[in-house]
């Protein structure tokens, strides 16, 4: 199937968006840094988005990361000193990523995450913002942020908790713990394995069967699975968002974004 690329002239070269058919296809295109996602990705995502919303002939969006080694490895760490340091930086850099999450979240069409490899942190919460997960069975899914003592924030925190549930979202996140394809699937993070030779076929025939159907009744069912889904009017996301800027105002993050730097075990003190 040949492939269309738009948006080359507007957004950073390290998100690949193309037309495969019915399919829109995004691409986290940094191999060399596992594709994790920069500032400018994100910035990039709602663009992408809404050049597909814009185009009737596309039915479903899919995401996935150039290579075979990543779908996403988490946020670009090396960003960290420079928008990740400091309140103003910190809350310019949620504002960002945050958009570009609700906008992939409350999408109106099917969204599909296309696994293979690394998917960790910011990149699996990218999948769980999606409506389908397929990975390849090779693939490792993490949420590091306390080997890390970064904020997550309170939405990531309700995408897991979606997928898996309130007792397998504690112990993701408190063990921050590295799982296989199989383990990540009896969790509840993913709806298919393919072995990694069957994936794209695997993607392929989800597209077709999503494409076949009425793109109404899918907005439809998908809008109201998504109303059930949002955070109660008796949640404080004000002091949710202060517990995160806490965490990122911390000398442990501060230890955690050396440590990670030098290659050692941080060494946390809870302050």
């Amino acid at each position: 199937m040949s492939a269309e690329r738009i948006l080359q002239d507007r957004i950073t070269e390290n998100l690949i968006v193309e037309k495969r058919g019915a399919a829109g296809w995004i691409t986290f295109n940094d191999p060399g840094r596992h594709n994790a996602v920069s500032f400018a990705m994100w910035d990039a995502i709602p663009q992408a988005l809404q050049a597909f919303a814009e185009d009737p002939a596309i039915r479903v969006v899919v995401l996935t990361g150039a290579g075979d080694r990543a779908f996403v490895s988490g946020a670009n760490i090396s960003q960290f000193d420079t928008l990740r340091s400091g309140e103003d930086a910190v809350l310019a850099y949620e504002k960002v990523a945050e958009t570009a999450q609700l906008a992939l979240y409350d999408y109106d069409k099917p969204t599909i995450a296309r696994i293979k490899g690394y998917c960790i942190g910011g990149g699996l919460n990218i999948a769980l913002c999606c409506d389908l997960r397929i990975a390849s069975d090779d693939s490792s899914f993490a949420i590091p942020a306390g080997k890390l003592g970064l904020g997550y924030r309170m939405t990531a925190i309700r995408n897991l908790v979606t997928a898996v549930g309130p007792a397998r979202a504690l112990e993701i996140f408190l063990t921050a713990a590295r799982y296989t394809a199989s383990e990540a699937h009896a969790r509840g993070l993913l709806h298919q394995i393919a072995p990694a030779a069957e994936l794209d076929q695997v993607v392929q025939d989800y597209v077709s069967q999503i494409s076949a159907n009425a793109p109404l009744t899918l907005f439809a069912g998908k809008k109201m699975i998504r109303q059930m889904q949002q955070l109660g009017p008796e949640v404080d996301t004000q002091a949710m968002r202060e517990l995160v800027m806490a965490c990122f105002e911390s000398n442990d993050y501060r230890e955690g974004r050396k440590a990670f730097a030098e290659k050692r075990p941080p060494v946390f003190t809870g302050t």
